[in-house]
């Protein structure tokens, strides 16, 4: 019998790990949202990676009236260490990973535990969607919206669903079989792609559950980990590249798909660092697999000046701005609702199926291995 029992005799126990480095900022806020989960068998573990602000006096002043919080303290390792300190501290038979900047809402683990319970052990995890929100918990704006279940790999290798280290609730002991996360990104410079790479080592063996619903407030803001585009960029080609080569099964069209995206996704990152150097570079590898993407980018770079010359025009012809509106907060009064998948162009909705008949014959194939 587990640690559940000190909390709920009935419900398996959940472990919240929070990986915390100079999070004093938003770190009350995140341990807020985490106690108040309607589901009540919960451990929640901080690993404090080497804070040199307030991070771990902060956490200790809540413990003290949340006994189910408790502080873990390592030397700056990173952040896949810190939720492997974590996962190997916990005592629960599911480990929810919540970044200390990030908000959930309140019923994000109790409809994650009740969507996993339902299904076999081959089922290894359950990811969620999210808003992005700013510095003042306000809906910046929706996060994506495409989802998909079952055996995902060859899919999420493209579309990458579970798009937050916040958003994804796994079994414990599935998590410790893959090896955890993987430290040699950061190590390497190039750490902040660490959830990529762990599921889809997870994904490349088990099948993801999704429930449809924004329960992650996303955070960002000048700092955090996200905001360093270029070693984004990096870390993303590189935990593509390792994914391919530990699954040579893959076939060519699903892999070059893979490619492709994570290239684009890494020009628009060293693009926003303004790294003319390696824009350029990449820009050349992906015109020489897909010439349409920097034709269409050449299109939307003329259309957005042409956009900004009319504002200004428009601006200046203004008398006073129009009052600003409040944007929502990220709380508990927001109400989650299912979110549909965009139906999205006929040519990405046949590529959509092509990736997704890669993932029926891969997951025969897994089948038959066991």
């Amino acid at each position: 019998m587990d640690r559940g029992d000190a909390f709920h005799s009935t419900l398996p126990l959940v472990s919240v790990v929070i990986p915390a480095f100079n999070a004093s900022t938003y770190i009350e806020r995140t341990l807020r949202s985490a106690a108040r989960q309607t589901y009540p068998a919960l451990e929640i573990i901080v690993v404090n990676d080497g804070s040199t602000d307030d991070t771990a006096k902060l956490v200790e002043q809540i413990a003290m009236t949340d006994s189910r919080i408790r502080l873990l303290s390592t030397p700056n390792r990173g952040v896949a260490a810190a939720r492997n300190t974590g996962i190997e501290a916990s005592s629960g038979r599911f480990v929810a990973f919540l970044d200390a900047d990030d908000l959930w809402h309140p019923t994000k683990i109790e409809k994650q535990v009740n969507a996993l319970n339902r299904l076999s052990s081959q089922w290894a995890a359950v990811y969620v969607l999210h808003y992005v929100i700013n510095h003042d918990d306000e809906i910046i704006r929706p996060g994506g919206s495409n989802v998909a279940r079952g055996y995902i790999y060859a899919r999420h290798l493209t579309f990458k669903y579970i798009s937050n280290g916040s958003a994804l609730l796994v079994r414990r002991d599935i998590a410790l079989e893959i090896g955890g996360f993987d430290s040699s990104y950061a190590a390497a410079g190039i750490g902040g792609c660490e959830d990529l790479d762990f599921e889809l080592r997870l994904a490349a063996r088990y099948c993801i559950e999704v429930v449809p619903e924004r329960l992650v407030g996303y955070r960002e803001y000048p700092g955090n980990m996200s905001s360093n585009h270029v070693r984004m960029g990096k870390g993303a080609l590189e935990v593509i590249r390792r994914s391919l080569a530990a699954n040579p099964q893959l076939p060519r069209y699903a892999a070059r798909s893979a490619v492709v995206l994570t290239q684009r996704y890494a020009f628009r990152q060293y693009r926003e660092a303004k790294s003319l150097h390696l824009s350029l570079m990449i820009a050349w590898a992906i015109f020489q697999k897909d010439p349409r993407f920097i034709l269409g980018l050449a299109l939307q770079t003329s259309r957005r000046l042409m956009k900004r010359r009319l504002t200004l025009k428009t601006t200046a012809a203004k008398v006073e701005d129009p009052p600003q509106c409040n944007k929502p907060r990220f709380d508990e009064q927001i109400t989650p609702s299912h979110v549909k998948c965009p139906e999205g162009t006929v040519r990405s909705r046949r590529h959509l199926m092509r990736l997704t008949a890669v993932d029926i014959k891969l997951s025969s194939i897994c089948e038959s291995a066991e």
